[in-house]
This record gives structure tokens, sequence and C-alpha cells, in this order.
């Protein structure tokens, strides 16, 4: 079947309608009273309509089985197009003019006939195939457009004759106004309601009836125009239809439509226009642009407030938050001087009764000792104690007291108060007097004993009887670890040995290549991509690191830390996270203003980290944030990649007095160095070199480095920094100074000095070894034993590298779902506690974004307002142009501003979640901050383009189908960020929404294509627009909007399934990104 044989089926089971519906007349009370003579007509009309609401219910089942994709209620759609209640004028006419108008109405068989004459003879809607009483041998004048016939016997309209069409060949005249009477039908139908079917009038000139355009037969002087011929479509023929403009109460009335209103095209009673808008005369529409107007300016103000004061919210509170910090501080500081002058007074006192206690021994010698005490008994009796002696003995009897005391400070009076202990703090002063207390009274434990740590001294400190909190340590054991890459025979690592103790910070350093970051990642279970060999123990059983993961503290190389958070709020969240549950909050506070201080983060711990597009902290600064992260979570194990790299020698001091101090409460520290100066180089309890190769030249104490190389001959010279020195030489750079040493030599030399075996590729170098030792002059050499491979074929080596690919990605992902067992013993927050976290944090990045989000709605803004005022709606298509636009823009603009969500914070992301942060907490909290932006931006879209365009449908419905669709939109944008680099994402998210919008606007027959369009997200929400545009046109717009959706095969009982199903789409790429986002693991 071709397109336009198609095209006019579409057509005529659309007329199909108008012959169905023509006979849903009510049963209807006759106009105002009329005068006797004229009460048996109407009479006469309400039995005939009785027996049409007869016929009605006769059609019923057949306008269920065939108009069921564009009539939901049917009751409904009658009673607006043939609710002829109270304007009978027309009928009463018709029958005081016609006596046999009972007689000219159709039956049911008449209308299914011309119904299957137009689906079968695909005629062009204007007259029906022969048939009884118009066919080639009799055609009567009431066969011609406009005119009807009599039954040649009497008719039951209320009986269902299915196939017999009674015979109409006598007595034809024009149909009565009102009605349409269809070319090659004999009989006639009622106009519905918002047609305008008067009685056409004769062109003399052409020999046209106007306004309905068919022309009378030539040469029959007799015929005259009748009413109308046809309601169809309006693509094809509007004649019937009450022009734009104008209301038609009844089918033969017609009226201006005066100012203050607008009517618009089959109007049946103008509508008064909204306050704000304007209506001239004959206005088809009101002109809404004060409420776009209003919009404007509400929502400009609204974003200019967003664009100048989002950071004001923030600097507001943290400023607040500073002056209370600085309070408690500042109160614990008077505290503690008032507890030194007191502590002076007591000793002057003190000091002061001896000297007087001497002079009184002195001048009674004769007087025995033993009455000494008895005299100062007496005086201490018969004396009440004053108040500095109470507040000396309440200062000797509790010298940990947090209690202050009432005395003048300079201009303070430092008020007393009682220090609760950190488990029963509630208000956020106290819990800050009680950090600050707790980290003056370290500071006063540091300065007597220097071997405590800044972090352990809290146990000395703290009152009798408390809980202390202790870590657990990790003890790292590795033998013979060799690191090969899949597929490769290239050694990473070879045969490493050793130790790391907790308690003990240990340096890794090496020259560049020599595999110092891939040792200390295959210590903590990071490497991918490699097989590896040998033995790791912790705590000298064959565990899995990962078992410790919630102990365990991994600093990258990289300052991976939120740039638009201030220091302490990064701090603060990874406290909350990895930190105990149990652990209470004054405590938590306690550990982030510790590592606040020790990492000289006081000054900028209000300040932004920074991005690249805005300055933030320091480098420095920076640095040490990114060590802080991982000391807040109090771990035993700390490995760091370079935290030095970057670093002034003030700064990388700093780095190390703190991380000395965590070593000190039992850390296990390992670390990746370059070049250190020697200061920092002896704050280094071991050391271990790595040479090229991943060979091992020495691992053990940093005080016996120097004395190892010197017995092999590699002395240090005089003014040249020792740790320089030993990298120079494993390059390769400075030649050893001992004849027969060179730097191959040394990781054989120290796996002779350590007594671990050599592997067999190495031997040679035991030779020159050897040799050397024996006095031979041996020249030097790095060749090694050539190991002849067999040449591969381009396939086999392809072959093998696919299957080395495969594997890697299988072991990622099995390193990514594998479960270990907890050893760790810590309790880290729920996941429900880990997304209130989140909540707070994304939503401070949000306000600290919102001049981006202010950028977005303005586009939104923008678009709104063009597509509005170019893709006016069009009542043939029920706007469905502008709304493949509208799709189209709205999916693209929410896409680029879903990106930012996951696209600017991978880093961050991989890192959090290798620490053990919940996915699915970071993956919701996003996705529900997110929906703001999912609810207000159809708001300001449809601000501008729905009083733009000014669609039939309701400002609510299409707001529903516009959430929808931002909702599905978004979840899809989710896939490209997690996915995709960005500029990848940014294209797909341009890319998709054209292309599935015009796949979805295909009207491919093949079930391929079917299917392709199913799957497509615009398709349903395209449908859903036009269902809820359509089912605004009613009366004798029923035929249009049946054609227009058929053409577009849509079912105006569709329209919740349409929204289900891009919610439905919304959840299953959700879905699909947070997988994405868990295997999405750094590489």
């Amino acid at each position: 079947m071709n397109y336009g044989t198609r095209k006019n089926i579409i057509i005529n089971n659309g007329v199909f309608l108008v012959l169905l519906l023509s006979c849903f007349l009510p049963r209807v009370q006759s106009a105002d009273p009329q005068p006797t003579s004229a009460m048996i007509p109407s009479f006469y009309t309400e039995e005939i309509y009785k027996e049409i609401e007869a016929l009605a219910t006769v059609l019923t089942i057949d306008i269920k089985k065939n108009l069921g994709y564009c009539i939901k209620d049917i009751k409904k759609d009658w009673l607006e197009a043939f609710d002829f209640k109270g304007k009978l004028d027309f009928v009463d006419g018709c029958v005081k003019q016609k006596g046999d108008f009972r007689d000219r109405m159709c039956t049911a068989a008449e209308i299914r006939y011309y119904f299957r004459s137009l689906l079968q003879g695909g005629s062009d809607g204007n007259y029906v195939k022969p048939n009884r009483n118009c066919n080639l041998t009799s055609w009567v004048p009431g066969c011609e457009p406009g005119w009807s016939c009599s039954a040649d016997e009497p008719i039951d309209l209320k009986k269902d004759n299915k196939e017999e069409i009674p015979s109409r060949v006598s007595n034809s005249q024009p149909c009565c106004e009102g009605f349409f009477c269809p070319e090659g039908l004999t009989c006639m139908i009622t106009c519905p309601l918002g047609s305008y079917c008067p009685i056409s009038t004769l062109d003399a000139q052409n020999g046209v009836c106007n306004p309905y355009g068919y022309k009378v037969p030539a040469g029959d002087k007799n015929h005259s125009c009748g009413s109308a011929d046809t309601w169809s479509s309006a693509v094809n023929n509007t004649n019937i239809f009450c022009e734009a403009g104008h209301y038609c109460p009844t089918t033969t009335q017609k009226s201006v439509c005066n100012k203050g209103y607008y009517c618009r095209a089959g109007s049946t009673d103008p509508i008064a226009c909204s306050k704000l808008s304007t209506c001239n005369p004959e206005s088809e529409s009101q002109t809404m642009h004060a409420y776009s107007a209003l919009l404007i300016v509400a929502l400009s103000t609204l974003l200019v407030f967003i664009y100048n004061c989002s950071d004001q919210v923030l600097a507001t509170r943290e400023r607040r938050q500073a002056k209370s910090r600085e309070r408690a501080a500042k109160h614990v500081r008077e505290t503690v001087q008032a507890r030194e002058r007191w502590k002076m007074a007591k000793d002057i006192a003190k000091k002061r009764t001896m000297e007087s206690l001497n002079r009184t021994f002195s001048r009674r010698k004769s007087q025995k000792m033993s009455d000494l005490p008895n005299t100062m008994a007496n005086v201490e009796n018969n004396k009440e104690p004053s108040n500095l002696s109470k507040m000396m003995d309440s200062i000797e009897n509790d010298p940990n007291s947090q209690e202050g005391f009432d005395v003048q400070i300079g201009d303070k009076n430092v008020k007393k108060q009682q220090m609760t202990k950190g488990k029963n703090l509630h208000t956020h002063s106290q819990i800050l007097r009680y950090a600050y207390g707790q980290i003056e009274k370290e500071k006063a434990q540091q300065e007597k004993n220097t071997n405590l740590t800044f972090s352990g001294v809290i146990s000395m400190a703290t009152e009798q009887g408390e809980e202390v909190r202790k870590r657990p340590v990790i003890e790292i054991a590795f033998k013979d670890i060799t690191l090969t890459l899949k597929g490769k025979n290239k050694h990473l690592l070879r045969c490493v040995s050793g130790k790391f103790m907790p308690g003990r910070i240990s340096a890794v350093m090496g020259p560049s290549g020599a595999g110092k970051t891939t040792f200390l990642s295959a210590l903590v279970g990071k490497a991918r991509g490699c097989n590896i060999t040998g033995e790791i123990l912790i705590n000298g059983k064959n565990d899995s690191i990962h078992c410790y993961k919630k102990i365990t503290g991994f600093v990258p190389q990289d300052d991976i830390v939120h740039g638009n958070l201030t220091v302490e709020e990064n701090l603060r969240f990874s406290a909350r996270c990895r930190l105990s549950a149990d652990l209470p909050k004054a405590d938590k506070v306690l550990i982030v203003e510790r590592v606040i201080e020790s990492l000289g983060l006081q000054p900028v711990r209000d300040s932004l980290v920074g991005t690249v597009e805005k300055r933030g902290i320091s480098g420095g600064q920076r640095k040490r944030v990114n060590v802080g992260l991982e000391m807040v979570m109090e771990p035993s194990l700390l490995i760091l990649d370079e935290p030095t790299t970057g670093l002034d020698s003030a700064s990388s001091s700093l780095l190390l007095k703190a991380l000395r101090r965590e070593a000190l409460e039992g850390v296990n520290i390992c670390m990746v160095l370059h070049q250190p100066s020697y200061t920092l180089f002896r704050m280094f309890d071991d050391i271990v070199f790595l040479a090229k190769g991943g060979l091992t030249a020495y691992h053990g104490p940093v005080k016996n480095v120097e004395e190892y190389f010197a017995s092999i001959g590699i002395p240090v010279p005089d003014r040249v920094n020792p740790p320089d020195h030993f990298i120079d030489i494993l390059e390769g750079l400075v030649k050893p100074s001992a004849t027969g040493v060179t730097h191959e030599q040394l990781p054989v030399r120290w796996m002779l000095h350590n007594g671990y075996a050599v592997p067999p590729d190495m031997l040679h170098f035991v030779d020159q070894i050897a040799a050397a030792s024996g006095g031979a002059t041996v020249v030097p050499t790095s060749q090694s034993i050539k190991v002849t491979e067999n040449e591969q074929s381009f396939f086999s080596e392809f072959w093998e590298d696919l299957r080395d690919n495969i594997q890697s990605q299988l072991d990622r992902l099995e390193a990514i779902f594998m479960t270990s067992k907890d050893l760790s013993n810590r309790r880290t927050p729920s996941i429900a506690r880990q997304y209130r976290y989140f909540i707070g944090r994304v939503g401070k990045q949000r306000l600290r974004e919102a001049k981006l989000q202010a950028v977005d709605y303005l586009l939104l803004l923008v678009a709104g307002a063009i597509l509005g005022m170019l893709t006016k709606v069009n009542d043939n298509s029920f706007g469905s142009l502008g709304y493949t636009f509208t799709i189209i823009a709205v999916s693209l603009l929410c896409k680029i501003g879903a990106l930012r969500s996951f696209s600017n914070d991978k880093l961050n992301y991989w890192r959090e979640s290798a620490s053990g942060i919940s996915s699915l907490a970071h993956f919701l909290s996003k996705d529900t901050v997110d929906l703001f932006n999912t609810i207000i931006k159809p708001v300001v879209f449809l601000s501008m383009f729905y009083f733009f365009s000014n669609p039939r449908s309701s400002f609510a419905s299409n707001y529903v189908v516009l959430l929808c669709l931002v909702y599905c939109v978004t979840g899809i944008a989710y896939i490209f960020a997690i996915y995709f680099a960005y500029s990848l994402a940014q294209l797909w998210s341009v890319l998709l929404p054209v292309v599935m919008t015009l796949i979805a606007k295909q009207n491919d027959d093949s079930i391929l294509m079917h299917i392709i369009m199913k799957v497509c997200y615009p398709r349903w929400a395209l449908e859903a627009f036009v269902i809820a545009n359509a089912e605004r046109y009613t009366g004798v717009w029923l035929i249009t909007r049946c054609t227009s959706l058929l053409v577009s095969r849509y079912n105006l009982g569709d329209w919740d399934f349409c929204l289900i199903a891009l919610v439905v789409y919304g959840i299953v790429a959700r879905i699909v990104a947070f997988f994405c986002l868990v295997i999405s693991q750094k590489r």
C-alpha cells in the first residue's frame, strides 16, 4: 500500500468518526416555548431524538472498537460535540420546513456502509462508493452534495439493520441548515458544536456554492445550493469550522469575539482574557506577554541574586563559626593563663613560706624539732584558709581540671565553667572548648616529654578512669615480591624482601622508573594488570591488606581534594565518613582540630582549596590538605606517594614532624621520596633504595645506610647530600670510586649481603663481584644472559594481547567486587549516615556553583522564548513541531548541565571509594540534590515557551511531561558523565537527543523500526505532549484529533503510560549509571 492510499484510508477513517458521532444526539428538551401552533413540531422533534439516542447506543460498540485510540470518554466527547440542550432552533426549523425530517436521517446501516466504502474505495472523502441509491444507473438529485432524499418506506432508527440500506430516491431537497449531506449519500447528518453550517449561496459566475466550494449540476436550473457537504479533518477541509476570532453558539449562528475576549477556531463561547493579557476584537488568542514579562523579571532577579549572593550564605555561616571558634580558643587560652598565674603565685607563696620557716628555725635553735609541727598545726587550725589557699589547693589536687577562675585577666573576666567529657558534650561551643582544651593539655605535656606525640599525649592528659582509644598496629612483611606485566616479559619489581614496622617512618627512594610507586601500590593491593609472586604477610598472617582497608590510608601523588570546599570542610567530611561511628562528635572535632594544628593549616582553614579556574590556597598547603585527609581517619597504616614533592624545606619539615608524631603513636608510615634534604633524611627511621628494574639496593635503618654503602666502596663525598649521592649512583650518573663496583651490581651485592637467592639471569654479576673481591680487574658490563625468544606471527601476538587485555579487565572487575573479611575492628558510619554527610557536602558545592546554575537557567529562558515565538501551536498537528524542538532543546541543555554532577570529581570519587566510603551514598546524594534542578528547570523553560506559544493544553500538564523528561535525560547524562571523558560526554549529549527524536518521528512500518522507536525516549515525551494538547480539541475538532492521532500512531489513553515510561527510563538509566560508577575505578 503506497503512502497516498494509506493517507486516504486514514482520512476516511476520520470521516467515519463524523458519521458515528453524528448520531450522538442527547435526549434534550425543545427551545423556548412556542405558540400553540408550534408545539406539535417541537414535540415531534423530541420523539425523533429519542429514536436517534437509541441509534447512538447501537453504535457505541463500533466507536469503542474502532475509535478507542482517540476517544477516551465517549459520554464526555458526545456531550461536547452534540449537547444541543437549549439550542434546538435549527432542528425545529428543519422539522417545520420538512415534514419528513425523520425519514431523511441516516440509519446505522448507512453509516457503516459509508465508512466501509471510504475505507475500501480510497476516495477523497467528499463522496462514497456507489450504493443502492446512488450509482451509475441511478443518480437522483439527492445524491449531490448538500442534498438529501426521503426514505421510500418508514424507517426505525432504533433497529440495527447492519447491512440493509433503505431506499431513498424520492423527494430530493436541499439539506437543512445545521446539517451536512455528503456527496453519494441521500441522508442528513447533524453538524457538531463548534461548526457553522448555514445554507450555502450560489456564485452565479462560476457555479460554486459558497462557503463550501461544491458546484451545482450543470444545466439543472431547478437544483439550488444546499447545506454543508462534509465534515472532515482540518487538514483537508475547514469550511464548516467556526473561524478564529468568532464563536458559534449553535451550528447556525456566528458572532464576532468582542474586546476582552478571545475565540479559537471551533469555539462555541468566547473566553475571557486573563487580567494581565490583552485581547483585541476578533482575537484568536490572548496576548500573554505580560505574564512572560513578570516571570522574566522575577526569574532574572532571582538569578542575579543567586549569581551575586550565592557565596554569601556560606560565607556568613563560616564567619559565625569562626567567631565561635575564636571565642572557644580565647576562653581556653585565658584559662591556661589563669592556671599558670596561680601556679606561679603558689610557687612564690611556698618559697616565702619556706624562707620564713628557715628564719624561724635559725632564731630558735634551742627549741626541740618536735614542737614545730604542733605549733604549725595550731596555727592552721585557728586560722581559716584564704581564698587564695583554696584555689591553690584546687589546682594542686586537680592539675588537669578544665575549671576556670573568676579573676581579672586583662580586660576580660574569665567565667568559671565546668568542661564536660567529650561524649557528654552537645553544643558547638562546648565541643570547641573541649577540643581546644585537650590540645592545650597536649602541648603542655609535649613540652615536658618530647617523646610523646602530639596525638598520643591525650592518653596522659585525660582524667583518670576515662577510656583511652588505641589504634591497632599493622606490620607488613614481604618476601620475594615480583611484579610482571601481563602479556609482556617485563619486570616492574624483582625479589623485593623486607619488613615495615609499626611506629616507624620508612622512605622508599630511587631513580625514576625504579618502581617506587608500584612497590607501595602492590603492598596496599592497588597494583592492576600485573602478575604478583611472593608473600605479603600482615601481622605475620597471610591476610589480604583489604581486610584492613578501614584503617589504611593512602595519599596519592596528585593532590586530589575538592577545590570548591574549604580546608576544614574537606578534612571534616573525611573524618565523619571514615572514623568509627561510635566515636563521639566532640572527639571527631578534636581529631580534625589536632590535624589542622599539626599541619599548620590554621590560617587557611576557612579558605577554599581552589581549582584551576578559581585561585585558592597555595600548592604547599594543598599538599598538606591532601595528607590531612588520611590523617584525620587515624590510620594504623599510612602510605604516601611523594608527599614532599613541590614543598619547600619548611613545609616539608612541618609535614615530617606531624608524621613523626603519628608514628610515635604506633602508625606504620611508608612514603615515596625524591631528593630530601639531609635534615629530612635523618628524620626517617628506615630507608629503601630501589634500583632500576625494581631491585632492592638497600633496606634498613637510615643510620646504617652510609656505613653499608661505604663498606662496598661507595663512600659519601664531603659536602654532598647522602640520598642525592646514592640516587646518582643508582641512576648511573656517578661512577663508584671503588674499583670493580658498578651500579648494576648493587642489587646483587644487597642479596649476597642478606643471603637472599640471586635470580639465574643475574648470576654473572656474582662472578664479577667475586673476581673484583679477588683483586682481578673486571670490565664493567651491563650485559645479561641472553634469552632467545621465538618470533611470533602477527596473529599470535595480536591474540595474546587481546587475551591479556580481557584478563586484565576481568581481574579489575574481580578486584572491584571482591569482598574480604574486615579485621580492622572499626565500624564506620552506615550508608544512611554517609548519605546525610554527602547531602551536606554536595549542597555546599552546588551553592558555590550557583553561577553555573544561573547560566543554565538563563539558557533555558532564552530557548523557551525563541521556540515559543517561532513554533506557534498548529491546530492541525496539535503543536507537534514545537514540542519536537522542545524535546531536543530541553534534553540537550539539561544533559549538559547534569554532566557536571559526575564529570568534575571522578578522581575524588576514585579516592574516596578506594578508602571504603559508600559509592551508593555518593551517587544518591548527587541525584537527590539534582532533583532541585529537575523540578525547577521545567518551570523556567515553560515560563517562556508556554506563554509565547499559547497551546490549548494546561500549564500543569506540560509541566508534568517536562518534569518526567528532565528526570529521564538527567539519568542518561549520568551515564555519559561517568563512562566517557567530559568532551565525549558532551558530544553524546548533543547527538543523542537529535538522533533519537528524528527516529521517533519516523512512520516506517517495519518491525525493527517500530522496536527502535519504542526504545527512543523522545517518542514517549512527544506522545505525552501531543495527547495533552489533543484532549483539549473537542466538538468539531474530533475528526482532526482522530486523524492526527492515527497518523502519529498515538493513543489518547496512553498519557499516563508515557509518563511512566519516561520515569522508568530515568530509573533504569540511573541504575546503569551507578553500575558504571562502581566499575569505573581508576586503572
